[in-house]
């Protein structure tokens, strides 16, 4: 207990330090709030009129709201790569705290950049006519497994930036795998029109079952011309994305740790 009472507090002072710095950074605060408005814009209205107006406008929110915090792991990678780069995690290991404590301050303090990406996008979704439609308990569970996904997303974000050996080479591996992620899947139409093979990959696709969970949760049913799909991992999307969620975390979560251990150690 004492061990991980002092994780939970070197954790936390490193997280509060990160979210200090970020005031000299404001582009980046701006960066990871304009772009899910931008998206939300773009899809309701300039896509939106053909794939089911009001409709459509209301269950793209799912899928918005596990695309903004997919693409908000490239900045837990580009913001560990620039620590590294500047010698800030080498100050970190000369101070008594496990190495632990590095890693989770900062999946922490994307977390709550996370937590207030979703507020925002949420009043974006209520401009454009997205309503909640379910019980208070179902809407908060669904903001819950929103910010588990994104957590477990910051630990891919974590071990990428780790993985980098510069902020440059950071900054591009960390938004590549990002776009095939996201739009390969059911954030934002029906995997029906895909092919076969890519249609398997998109059902099973974590990003698919956070947003059909989320859909769900929030009462947001696919309009008419999008089918709800009966693949297993749509029938059990809420399920099979905690089990998703939890298995991304623990994975990424060693091979970060293994990564940090490695580089600190020389």
């Amino acid at each position: 207990m004492i061990a991980v009472r002092r994780l939970g507090r070197d954790s936390s002072i490193i997280a509060w330090r990160n979210l200090l710095n970020l005031r000299r950074t404001p582009g980046s605060v701006i960066a990871a709030l304009v772009q899910p408005v931008m998206f939300v814009l773009l899809l309701a209205y300039v896509f939106g009129g053909s794939l089911g107006g009001a409709d459509y406008r209301t269950f793209l929110m799912g899928g918005i709201f596990a695309q903004a915090v997919t693409f908000n792991a490239a900045f837990t990678a580009l913001g560990l790569a620039n620590d590294m780069d500047k010698g800030i995690v080498d100050r970190f290991r000369s101070l008594p705290m496990p190495p632990m404590a590095v890693l989770l301050g900062r999946t922490l303090s994307d977390l709550t950049m996370s937590a207030v990406t979703l507020a925002v996008t949420s009043l974006c979704g209520l401009l454009v006519g997205w309503r909640i439609a379910a019980s208070p308990g179902d809407a908060l569970l669904a903001y819950l497994l929103i910010l588990l996904f994104a957590f477990a997303m910051s630990w891919v974000g974590a071990a990428i930036g780790l993985m980098a050996r510069s902020v440059e080479v950071a900054q591009s591996a960390g938004l590549i795998w990002l776009f095939p992620v996201t739009f390969v899947s059911s954030a934002f139409v029906s995997t029906h029109t895909m092919p076969g093979p890519l249609r398997t990959v998109a059902e099973w696709n974590p990003v698919s079952a956070t947003a059909t969970a989320v859909r769900q949760l929030f009462g947001n049913p696919p309009p008419g011309g999008i089918p709800a799909g009966d693949a297993w991992p749509v029938v059990h999307a809420l399920p099979y994305a905690l089990v998703c969620a939890c298995l991304i975390t623990g994975a990424f979560m060693l091979l970060a740790l293994r990564r940090f251990r490695r580089i600190t150690l020389g």
